[in-house]
């Protein structure tokens, strides 16, 4: 993997640790403003992967056995999806309750205290 693709997916790995860290303080303005953050990168990232691959438009050959290195990219690459997944089973979690009292508010229902 181009080490260029893979700062993509580090930096959607920190975006996503640092929108963890604002659900688990309740500041959910910040984890909408970090989700658009890793949106525009996503978007970066595809981009990127998709004129590369047009640069490599060639006829089909056998594919060759994967270097070390590219090995090793495929390892970490695999490490950082795995914890932005992780990280983001955790936000949806945190925002469940937040996400129902939005719902509720939108829906004109209000919580009684008693």
């Amino acid at each position: 993997m181009d080490p260029q693709l893979l700062s993509y997916y580090e930096a959607i790995e920190r975006a996503s640790a640092e929108m963890l860290a604002a659900a688990r303080a309740g500041q959910w303005d910040e984890v909408v403003r970090l989700e658009g953050a890793c949106v525009l990168l996503i978007s970066q990232l595809k981009t990127e992967a998709l004129r590369r691959d047009g640069d490599d438009i060639r006829p089909a050959e056998p594919r060759l056995p994967r270097s070390a290195d590219q090995e090793e990219a495929a390892r970490v690459k695999s490490r950082i999806m795995q914890r932005i997944l992780v990280n983001d089973a955790e936000i949806r979690q945190l925002a469940e309750p937040w996400l129902q009292d939005l719902d509720d508010t939108l829906a004109g229902r209000r919580h009684v205290v008693h």
